[in-house]
């Protein structure tokens, strides 16, 4: 048996980090004294803290380790691991967005378009029969992948549909601001209404008599400088209140440029008079 000093000596794994494995449950002492509470460790235990360690160097938790230890075979590993690789891969692309919206946000600096102000315009909007494909996501950033179905749907159903490049919108219905769950219509502007499918609706898409109306030039970072800049417009514009749900209008995008300095969103926001 080796005290809990020794242990940690040939294993390279702290006195902290040992007491910390017992209180987890993860590795318990072969023997603890009922006494003077000394941990003494064997050397068969060895094996199982490796694995413990090695968990921990892959950024596992600790009910991911104890499910782990308990279901120790290749197979099930197999699959954890891959599940941790593409936890991480999801992680890095957040990340990366991250640091794209640092740089934007250094450009801006840079170039002293921080504050940028952009002109609002009110329209109003006529009723457009659409082909439309809404669910909860688990960001904005997820809406692409909207479209991308909704698209696709449309090619193998073959929907005559709009063909300029105004043909399209995004309703976002809920009434507040979410980080998650964001509750996303994309629709795109059909020649005539058909038959629903699955969860892919034929509808129209109300007018709206005045629309507070934004173009914003360049990545969809940029956006959410246009909804700031736009509740500046609105305290200087008091008879006017926001309604019901915003709107948004790709103008050019990916499949048009290769730079995302030249796409061009416009963002509708419906109007009340007070």
């Amino acid at each position: 048996m080796l005290k809990i000093g020794d242990f940690s000596k040939l294993t390279h794994v702290s006195v902290r980090m040992l007491r910390y494995y017992d209180n987890q449950g993860l590795l318990k002492p072969s023997v603890t004294d009922p006494v003077t509470g000394y941990r003494m460790y064997s050397a068969v235990q060895v094996p199982e803290l490796q694995k413990i360690v090695l968990l921990r160097d892959l950024n596992f938790g600790v009910a991911e380790t104890k499910e782990l230890l308990q279901n120790w075979n290749d197979q099930f590993l197999i699959q954890c691991l891959q599940d941790k690789i593409q936890e991480l891969e999801e992680h890095i692309t957040v990340e990366k967005k991250r640091i794209g919206q640092i740089r934007s946000s250094i450009s801006h600096i840079e170039a002293d378009k921080f504050d940028q102000y952009y002109n609002v315009t009110i329209k109003s909007i006529p009723s457009y029969p659409v082909i439309s494909l809404r669910r909860k996501m688990d960001n904005h950033f997820e809406e692409g992948k909207l479209w991308a179905e909704l698209m696709e749907f449309v090619g193998q159903e073959h929907i005559d549909y709009d063909r300029s490049s105004q043909n399209n919108v995004a309703v976002y219905h809920d009434e507040e601001h979410l980080d998650s769950s964001v509750d996303i219509e994309v629709c795109l502007f059909v020649k005539r209404l058909g038959n629903n499918k699955d969860a892919f609706t034929y509808r129209t898409l109300d007018p709206v008599d005045k629309m507070a109306c934004m173009m914003v030039y360049g990545p969809y970072e940029n956006i959410a400088a246009a909804y700031r800049s736009f509740a500046d417009w609105l305290d200087k514009n008091q008879p006017y209140a926001m309604d019901t749900t915003s709107r948004q209008v790709t103008i050019i995008d990916h499949l048009d440029t290769d730079n995302p300095e030249e796409y061009l969103t416009e963002i509708q926001i419906p109007l009340i008079e007070l």
